[in-house]
């Protein structure tokens, strides 16, 4: 059984959970009760388990098992549920390679746990997700890494006749499946070559392939990201014609439209908009922010899905693709560069809702040549939001300068774009730009482009006259923020910040 769902540690949640027992922060231990209520209580099938910048528990199985032992067996976690590790990519966090060897090892001593309790064969874990895969060598990394030095230390000759297995025991499974995380446009154009490489040399029955949405539309904008996605699900049908291997693809989304409006609120549009995809990413905000039935009618709606195959792109469409990809991509990062200051200093407001490392990243992940340092895509979303600027309009009139057949065929690829972007730009607050230049000294220059961004908006797509309640109350709270950071009010800020994630329902 392939997952349709999966929980992901994602702190993009606004309300923080009953059963936390911290009211600010999910803490590491609090992860463990948060995979069982994701399996038994909203019916999600598997579980992210995140060793990425953070102390990761790799005694997880064990402590799951502990809590309910007779659900557990009746739903066996590597047959009927999942749990999944990411991993650091050590080529890309240095400091962080040596988690790659502790989280591997564990993956033996769970099936031993396992195995010990219900003797029934089955790993409980057998995938690892490897994030900023750039390339195929460094996925062989991994599964050699495993099967070389985890699995193969185990015929060590200690002295004598005894071996490592004599000592510590045999040492299954004997190897693992890899999932790439690919999460950069260059990446994403040569996902065939990544991935047919990786087969040539492990041929495996089957791939899971994780596309990113959050980090493309940090580095490039909400509708280079969208695009993205939809060339590496046409690709990945492709990949699987051409090798005859199976290809399950897995969308990261999160609730905000910039990160792919994938939540209760839009659950249908969502699954529409991203159909040629397998298994979706159940973020914090789309299971803590709405009430339990909607969590749960949703999660069902998408265990049900059937996806669909994926259009070819031929060479024409692919052109047109990079193409739009590039011109929006230039003046988003513009923007995004001149405005990098204002960003960082909202982020430091944003509530913390996971025990985690620091990351900073250039563009997230990003290799641009950019000059700015930014925040992770959550913090970058929130941020912007708050001070009124919502990023998914950001870059949008780079749309004007477009010929006919790509206008033509960006509607058809991204169907919900136009609701997509009047669902964000009415959270957009003129006011703003004026706090930006007093407060930021943020240029003419990005501020006209900015002014030109909306103005596309209204003249080609339009923001809703009518407003609700919730949208009315954010932008008055908008000004207040920027009142309040302007007269160094900075608990008055924090509190606006909280209060502005509560009525959009995602922090970023």
């Amino acid at each position: 059984m392939i997952p349709k769902t999966m929980s992901t540690q994602h702190p993009d949640n606004a309300l923080m959970p009953e059963w936390s027992s911290n009211k600010n922060i999910i803490t590491n231990e609090d992860e463990i009760e948060e995979a069982y209520i994701a399996y038994k209580k909203l019916g999600i099938q598997e579980v992210m388990w995140d060793a990425e910048g953070k102390d990761v528990d790799t005694h997880v199985i064990r402590k799951l098992f502990a809590k309910d032992r007779i659900f557990f067996e009746n739903s066996k976690i590597g047959q009927d549920i999942f749990l999944t590790y990411r991993v650091p990519n050590p080529l890309i966090e240095g400091a962080e390679r040596k988690i790659l060897n502790e989280t591997l090892n564990s993956i033996p001593l769970n099936y031993d746990v396992s195995n010990r309790i219900f003797n029934n064969g089955i790993a409980p874990i057998f995938e690892v997700i490897l994030p900023f895969t750039t390339d195929y060598r460094s996925m062989l990394n991994v599964v050699k890494f495993y099967e070389k030095c985890v699995v193969g230390a185990q015929s060590i000759n200690l002295y004598d006749n005894v071996y490592s297995r004599d000592v510590t025991g045999e040492v299954l499974p004997g190897k693992i499946n890899l999932i790439p995380l690919i999460e950069d446009k260059d990446s994403i154009f040569n996902i065939e070559h990544i991935v047919k490489e990786y087969h040539r040399v492990i041929s495996p029955e089957y791939m899971r392939i994780f596309i990113a949405r959050s980090d493309p539309a940090m580095n490039y904008g909400m509708i280079p990201a969208t695009l993205l996605a939809k060339y590496a699900a046409s690709k990945m049908g492709q990949i699987s014609d051409d090798t005859g291997m199976s290809v399950y693809p897995i969308i990261g989304a999160g609730s905000s439209p910039f990160r792919g409006n994938l939540g209760p609120a839009n659950i249908k549009r969502a699954l529409s908009e991203y159909d040629q995809y397998y298994t979706f990413s159940i973020q914090s905000a789309f299971r803590y922010d709405y009430n339990d039935q909607e969590v749960k009618d949703s999660i069902k709606l998408i265990n049900k899905h059937t996806p669909q195959k994926a259009e070819f792109i031929d060479i024409e469409t692919e052109k047109i693709i990079k193409g739009i990809v590039g011109t929006y991509s230039e003046r988003f990062q513009k923007i995004i560069e001149d405005i990098a200051q204002p960003i960082n200093d909202i982020t430091f407001y944003l509530p913390k809702r996971r025990e985690r490392k620091l990351h900073i990243g250039l563009f997230g992940y990003s290799r641009s040549t950019g000059k700015a340092s930014l925040p992770r895509a959550i913090s970058f979303v929130g941020a912007l939001y708050s001070i009124g600027v919502p990023p998914e309009i950001l870059g949008i009139a780079s749309l004007s300068s477009l010929p006919e057949s790509s206008q033509v065929l960006l509607k058809k690829l991204y169907r919900y774009m136009e609701q997509d972007i009047k669902a964000s730009a009415q959270y957009f607050n003129y006011e703003s730009l004026d706090y930006l230049k007093e407060i930021w000294k943020v240029s003419d220059k990005t501020l006209d482009m900015i002014r030109e961004d909306i103005k596309y908006v209204e003249d080609n797509i339009g923001i809703p006259t009518e407003t609700s309640y919730n949208v009315q109350k954010h932008n008055l709270y908008t000004k207040l923020l920027l009142m309040a950071f302007k007269n160094r009010k900075f608990e008055e800020v924090k509190s606006y910040i909280y209060e502005l994630s509560l009525l959009r329902k995602f922090i970023g």
